[in-house]
C-alpha cells in the first residue's frame, strides 16, 4: 500500500496532521487491508463505526444513500468478499485530515481475485475513537443496487 503524504492536508482542510495521526491512520489501513485480503468480513466489522453510512449511485446513475446496521454490512459484505480465496490488493491511499480526529481518505485501488484485476476507486470517511480509527462512510460510485439490497 502505497500512503501519499506528498499533497498538504492543510492547503485543502486547514489542519496539518502530525507525524502520529498519519503513522496510526497507515497503520489501520494495513491491518484494514490485511483482513480485507483473507475475506475476515467480521474483522472488518470490527473496524468499522455503525451505523454505517453509505454513498453511492446505480447503474443507471441515480444516487443512493443509505445506513447499514452491523448485521447488514456482514450480510452483503460477506457475499461481495466471498471467502478471500487468492485475493489481492494494491492500493494508494491520499489522506486529508479535517481535524485529529476527521479523515476522508481517497483511495485507488486495483483488486487481483482468481487471477482477474479490477481496478476500484473510493473514499472512506474515518473517525478517531478512544479504540482508535473507524471507518463511518464509504463512498463508491456503481453500488446502487446491491447497497439497495443490504438495506433492505
Amino acid at each position: 500500500m502505497t500512503f501519499r503524504t506528498d499533497i498538504p492536508t492543510e492547503s485543502v482542510t486547514g489542519h496539518a496532521p502530525t507525524e502520529e495521526e498519519l503513522c496510526t491512520l497507515r497503520e489501520w489501513f494495513t491491518h484494514y487491508d490485511a483482513c480485507a485480503a483473507r475475506g475476515e468480513t467480521a474483522k472488518l466489522a470490527e473496524l468499522a463505526h455503525f451505523p454505517l453510512n453509505l454513498v453511492t449511485d446505480d447503474s443507471s446513475g441515480t444516487p443512493w444513500c443509505g445506513q447499514w446496521s452491523r448485521e447488514q454490512y456482514l450480510s452483503v459484505m460477506g457475499e461481495v468478499m466471498g471467502g478471500g480465496d487468492d485475493v489481492a490488493f494494491e492500493a494508494t491511499r491520499t489522506p486529508f485530515f479535517l481535524g485529529g480526529s476527521l479523515a476522508v481518505v481517497f483511495t485507488r485501488s486495483t483488486m487481483t481475485a482468481a487471477g482477474v484485476s479490477y481496478q476500484l476507486d473510493y473514499a472512506d470517511i474515518l473517525v478517531r475513537t478512544p479504540e482508535g480509527w473507524r471507518f463511518q462512510t464509504m463512498v463508491q460510485s456503481g453500488w446502487g443496487e446491491m447497497m439497495a439490497q443490504g438495506a433492505a
